[in-house]
């Protein structure tokens, strides 16, 4: 859906629901998709489950991985595989992220500089990246092989 912001720029908005469906286990709805998280208080009750930590993480790596996509097509940009690790530092008072970083690894024969070049475009053009880059530290690098490493 999009709508106008300030400055009547157009924004588009994204709505999820979410509800606790018994102590603790909670369900997100997006989309189509029911994702199951956390929701307890204290320690994880559920550690199978992700918390919300952790889906902040996750969608850092949504973003950039669906960014890498976008930019295989724009730019043009080869790969075979994409994977990211993205870690992320909380502290306790007042809670709160410190710091993301993230280890995007690509089998790719682009040369370093169109590596680069897809990097610094991921930085620049991520609705999530550039978020979160105003409330914390966010930096990472990207590697590149020619060949799978067996991820």
């Amino acid at each position: 859906m999009t709508m106008t912001g300030p400055a009547d720029r157009p924004t588009t908005a994204y709505t999820v629901h979410a509800s606790v469906t018994e102590a603790g286990a909670a369900v997100i709805e997006a989309g189509t998709q029911r994702i199951a998280f956390d929701a307890s208080w204290g320690r994880p009750q559920r550690v199978a489950l992700p918390g919300p930590a952790d889906l902040l993480a996750s969608a850092l790596a949504a973003c950039l991985l669906k960014n890498v996509e976008r930019c295989s097509a724009l730019l043009p940009f080869r790969y075979e595989r994409a994977d990211v690790v993205v870690t992320a530092h909380r502290q306790d008072r007042p809670p709160s992220f410190t710091r993301l970083w993230y280890e995007l690894s690509l089998v790719t024969d682009e040369s370093p500089r169109r590596i680069e070049l897809l990097h610094e475009n991921l930085r620049r053009y991520g609705t999530v990246y550039n978020t979160l880059a105003v409330v914390c530290e966010l930096d990472g690098t990207v590697v590149a092989a020619t060949e799978p490493s067996g991820h």
